[in-house]
């Protein structure tokens, strides 16, 4: 075994391995590679992948959480709106395996004790400046977390590669339609959206 290997520096280089090889590219197998060991050796310090994959997803979502709340600071209104959004969009290109880590699915008592809730906070400062009621913010930070992380997720797939305008233009008009929406919050509705057929 490589002397110094500890569960952090496997960690670090599950994410070293994610941001070159793209998250799926992780295997146990090719992180002993990485490192120099066998693959063996690698389960004296996580339990299996799932384990490494878990703890690759809670070092990002702090990772995630601390670049968003340095992005924040300072900042209100529309520029809050737009730092957070560029902090997690900056954040995917510089580590886009790191960011595909913060996708992964936690159960509850992880997700809770992760930085996903600091995640979710941020995104409440910045609902702040807007004019919502109480029991629409939760509606609101599902909106923002919809908007960012699927249009990051589209653009790192390349979907927006093939047509014009070019998508750091589509990325803007986004905020400001952001912006818009918050300011204007449509009354709470109880009627569904979906019609039953006749």
């Amino acid at each position: 075994m490589r002397i110094g290997l500890t569960p952090e520096r496997v960690v670090d280089a599950g994410l070293e391995l994610a941001d070159a090889a793209g998250l799926t590219g992780v295997t146990m197998t090719r992180l002993a590679q990485h490192v120099g060991v066998k693959t063996a050796s690698l389960y004296a310090h996580v339990r299996d992948l799932d384990d490494l994959k878990t703890r690759m997803a809670l070092r990002s979502l702090d990772e995630l959480a601390d670049h968003g709340a340095e992005a924040l600071a300072g900042r209100a209104g529309k520029n809050a709106l737009g730092a957070l959004g560029n902090a997690y969009r900056d954040y995917a290109r510089a580590h886009p395996g790191r960011y595909a880590a913060t996708r992964i699915p936690l159960d509850h008592a992880t997700a809770a004790a992760s930085g996903g809730p600091r995640n979710t906070d941020l995104a409440s400062a910045v609902l702040r400046e807007y004019d919502l009621p109480a029991s629409e913010r939760p509606h609101a930070t599902r909106v923002l977390g919809a908007t960012f992380h699927g249009f990051i997720s589209l653009e790192q797939s390349g979907s927006f590669s093939h047509s014009s305008p070019d998508s750091e233009s589509s990325w803007h008009r986004a905020i400001d339609a952001l912006d818009a929406m918050l300011r204007h919050w449509p009354e709470p509705s109880h009627t569904s959206i979906i019609e039953s057929p006749a």
